[in-house]
């Protein structure tokens, strides 16, 4: 006969020290497991990749308003160091759409010779963040948030173009919306149809050719036909321009102390831009191969961290993950980091090898390639997804929208989170109640005129706290226990409060403290042990009275309250 035995205690985990989370950081021989059989796939993957990438890397980077260089320098220094230091095994970063809307105002504001200053603060701040372990945070936020971001920098990004499509000096101002209305009120519209025409011709490829042949890169495809029909047809349309022959030699930008920290702002939004999109990005990778290891968000936010760094000291741009050239990378059959670094490599010998030619490339062809960029990013179908799902989701989702598109990007997920949080604790304090309830052996059927009299002869009053007793519900339970007489004794049954914060713990000690003023004895029944240290230090049991007032069984509470019903009320106000 086999005796049967008890299970092992779990194991006790230790929370790990601060020397193995920085290790944690670090790159391991495990990130190229994969690369004996799939250096194929990735060496496809990074060129598939590296084509998609060039022209939305020129537009980024003219779009910020530091030119075309830039953006391929960050493409290609971010990219490839991303690749090596971050968290993600699909993650391709590179000068993305929402960066440019942050640095837009930047620009404007100190010159475009502050940009690389600030993505080296930004970047050492997400290198802190990720030393401090606060990766996992993005997966507090929530969906109706990021649609509601994704869809409005998809809006600024159109706006950005305007001035690019038109061929038309870009208007003062910051915000994109404004700027765009301003463009068009003082446009030659003469010299508007060769770009325009230009911009139809790259929409038309980008949209037509995917349905004839999902392989063929149509960006790229778009913008060699826009720039050939330029060329032939001899367009007067403004070009990128001359572009250097390879990578500019790293150094520290030099500015002065007033200008440093009056950059320190605009560092802290785009570093927290970078540890948004990245994290964002690195979790749809995750989604889309769910067979490859998941990506470990602090990590990733030292690699990004580390990418700005790189970025700002060789003059490029703020890098992030890119959504948009990850999935490509999934989807093109990555399976390692190898595939990022080769998109960088091939990056990289485009500007060795081919300056000349991407100079001639028409601007308005480029901001056609960021248009339909941003026309995808306004997801219609996910919109009306989360304005059916209920009032709540909608305005979560309409305000982080609107925020998006009239102030900035982290002051909408800010502002989102916020709203999203107060309407959860609103549904968290409509859950909870305060409920009185008979004494055991009776029920509301049962209850005659001689059993009421009965109860009310004995004074005792029993209550349940169900759900949250926290700030949100202070008010409600105290207004609702004023309003009980003619009691001795009040039981307090809270083994269903699942969440007990600093202000519910005062507010119960608020409550006792009332009710024993008002010479009723307190019985608390069911406080549980994670709660019982808070209502220790907060007062609660200091005003409850003796240790024997705190129960875990109900039929002893009310055994101990029979007994201050039966000892004189001055007794019981003594005590």
């Amino acid at each position: 006969m086999t005796v049967p035995t008890s299970p092992a205690p779990a194991a006790r985990t230790t929370p790990p020290t601060t020397v193995a989370r920085l290790r944690d950081l670090l790159p391991r021989r495990t990130d190229y497991a994969d690369l004996p059989r799939s250096w194929r796939q990735d060496l496809l993957a990074g060129l598939t990749v590296a084509i998609v990438a060039l022209p939305l890397a020129l537009g980024f980077g003219v779009s910020s308003g530091l030119g075309a260089a830039a953006g391929l320098v960050t493409a290609v220094v971010a990219g490839a160091v991303a690749a090596v230091l971050g968290g993600s095994h699909l993650q391709v970063s590179g000068p993305t759409g929402a960066m440019t809307v942050v640095l837009l105002p930047v620009v404007a504001r100190h010159g475009a010779e502050t940009v690389p200053v600030v993505a080296i603060m930004a970047g050492g701040i997400v290198v802190l963040a990720a030393a401090l372990g606060i990766g996992r945070l993005v997966a507090y936020i929530p969906w109706p948030v990021v649609e509601g971001f994704t869809f409005g920098i998809g809006v600024v990004i159109a706006l950005q173009q305007v001035p690019l499509a038109l061929d038309t000096p870009r208007a003062e101002g910051e915000n994109a919306g404004l700027v765009a209305l301003r463009t068009l009120a003082d446009v030659d519209w003469g010299r508007t149809v060769a770009p325009l025409a230009l911009v139809a011709l790259v929409i038309a490829v980008m949209v037509v050719l995917p349905r004839l042949h999902r392989g063929v890169p149509a960006s790229l495809v778009a913008v060699v036909a826009a720039t050939l029909v330029a060329e032939v047809g001899g367009l007067d349309v403004d070009r990128i321009g001359a572009l250097p022959g390879g990578l500019p030699a790293p150094h520290l930008p030099v500015v002065d102390l007033e200008t440093t920290s009056a950059l320190f702002s605009s560092a802290l939004a785009v570093a927290a831009l970078a540890a948004l999109e990245s994290l964002l990005s690195a979790r749809v990778a995750d989604g889309m191969a769910d067979d490859i290891g998941r990506t470990r968000p602090n990590r990733e936010l030292f690699g990004q961290g580390v990418a700005n760094v790189a970025s700002g000291l060789f003059g490029g741009l703020p890098a992030t993950g890119a959504i948009a050239r990850t999935a490509v990378n999934v989807r093109s059959g990555a399976r390692t980091r190898v595939a990022a670094l080769v998109h960088a490599g091939v990056l990289t010998a485009i500007v060795y090898l081919a300056a000349p030619l991407v100079g001639r490339v028409p601007l308005s062809a480029l901001a056609a390639v960021l248009l339909v960029t941003a026309a995808r990013m306004v997801d219609l179908g996910t919109a009306r997804a989360i304005c059916r799902s209920g009032r709540a989701g909608a305005l979560v989702f309409g305000v982080t929208l609107a925020v998006t598109i009239v102030f900035d990007l982290v002051m909408a997920v800010e502002v989102g989170v916020a709203v999203a949080a107060v309407l959860a604790l609103r549904a968290v304090a409509r859950s909870s109640g305060l409920h009185r309830e008979p004494l055991p052996g009776t029920s509301e059927d049962e209850v005659t005129a001689d059993t009421e009299r009965a109860l009310l002869h004995e004074h005792i009053a029993v209550y349940r706290i169900d759900g949250a007793l926290f700030f949100a519900d202070v008010r409600q339970f105290l207004d609702e226990l004023a309003l009980v007489t003619d009691v001795r004794v009040v039981v307090l049954r809270l083994g269903n409060v699942r969440v007990l914060d600093t202000s519910g713990a005062n507010a119960l000690a608020e409550i006792v403290t009332d009710l024993r003023r008002r010479g009723v004895v307190v019985l608390l029944k069911g406080l549980r042990p994670e709660h019982r240290r808070l209502a220790e230090g907060v007062g609660v049991l200091a005003a409850v009275g003796p240790e024997q007032h705190v129960f875990d069984d109900l039929d002893a509470a009310l055994a101990h309250a029979r007994t201050h019903v039966h000892r004189p009320h001055d007794a019981d106000r003594a005590a």
